[in-house]
């Protein structure tokens, strides 16, 4: 008896129906193909391809980020361009690459698709997607994220004393401690002093807006690990990790900024962001870390964290300073400036002693 395998092949594909689909954040790099075709059958995704699906039905996100940062509504039936990706997000899901094209779910409103592992008790459950296929070029070549990346770029070996942009990095405690908060508030700070800045975000999953803060905030450049062809950096290999943190802040670098500020999403207990901090692009160029916590022991925990690691603390700061009391209390505890926004914003930080000794150390 003949078994007939469902093997992948292409079929062709309307460039109307592309047109048609509601298409995610973390495609934007992508350029359509004028003769797509799509992949079905026995296929095995990858981190980035980019897939058509249709919405089966709605769940946790009832809207998708669009490459423009509009969040447009989703109804059950629309067509959806996503991206393959892992996710790591302690207050909503933790998510994986299926290894087929089966049912899958919308893992993130900036248009990632993967299969949900577990999600956080007020979570809603996903919204699910069936998959139609991944998206190919007209010779039947998948299209991926990876396929419209900046070029690699490194790190100068050594600079002349103040001939490139300082290196500050934003780390943080958890999610939602208030890091971007901080970052956006860096940047207006520095641009009200007649400093230009640039920002970059190095892991996290591809949504824009932390990228729309910075820009806002008085960024000349906002990039992210989206522009160097991740959706998401979640579960990629510590060789990987340390070559993005290298091209987006070699990129800043290379730019007319004076100032370069990069966010480590989640917090330090995140393997990801841990193995960033310890490479040694991270430790030759950055200067300082300013430390974003949700509470006053985050903050302090963060603290002494960072300075085992013998890093540079310039201040500490996040949402615990939004509570007078909590605030007050990580005062009178803390060794390192404690920073509110308004501080930040005002300029306030940059006469902090720590940052001082950092910048007569470039100067």
């Amino acid at each position: 008896m003949n078994i007939v395998l469902s093997v992948e092949r292409t079929e062709p594909l309307a460039p109307s129906r592309l047109a048609q689909a509601k298409r995610g954040f973390a495609s934007r790099r992508i350029i359509l193909p004028d003769e797509p075709r799509l992949i079905v059958g026995e296929v095995s995704p990858r981190v980035g391809d980019l897939l058509l699906a249709r919405v089966e039905t709605l769940g946790h996100h009832t809207k998708i980020e669009l490459p423009t940062g509009r969040r447009a509504a989703l109804h059950r039936g629309d067509l959806v361009l996503v991206v393959f990706a892992n996710r790591y997000a302690p207050d909503q899901f933790e998510a994986e690459v299926p290894d087929g094209l089966g049912p899958c779910d919308l893992v993130a409103a900036g248009g990632t698709a993967g299969r949900v592992l577990r999600r956080a008790d007020r979570t809603r459950r996903p919204t699910r997607l069936l998959p139609l296929g991944l998206v190919a070029d007209s010779k039947g070549h998948r299209i991926s994220t990876r396929d419209f990346a900046l070029p690699p770029a490194t790190l100068p070996l050594c600079d002349a004393p103040g001939k490139r942009p300082r290196v500050i990095a934003v780390l943080g405690s958890s999610m939602n401690a208030g890091k971007t908060t901080a970052v956006a508030a860096m940047a207006q700070g520095e641009m009200q002093s007649g400093n230009r800045v640039g920002v970059a975000k190095i892991t996290g999953t591809g949504a824009g807006g932390d990228l729309w803060s910075y820009l806002d905030a008085g960024a000349q450049i906002g990039l992210d690990f989206t522009d160097v062809g991740w959706p998401s950096t979640h579960r990629i290999a510590a060789d990987e990790l340390e070559s993005v943190f290298e091209t987006l802040t070699a990129t800043l670098m290379r730019s007319e900024i004076d100032v370069a500020i990069v966010e480590i999403s989640d917090g330090l207990l995140f393997e990801e962001t841990a193995a960033i901090v310890r490479s040694p692009a991270f430790r030759r160029v950055v200067e300082g870390v300013v430390f974003a916590a949700a509470d006053g022991m985050g903050a302090l925990a963060g603290e002494a964290s960072i300075n085992r690691m013998g890093l540079p603390l310039l201040a500490l700061t996040g949402q615990f300073t939004r509570a007078p009391l909590t605030l007050e209390e990580v005062m009178g505890s803390a060794s390192a400036p404690v920073l509110t926004v308004a501080d930040m914003q005002n300029g306030t930080w940059l006469a902090s002693d720590a940052l001082a000794r950092m910048r007569s150390n470039v100067a």
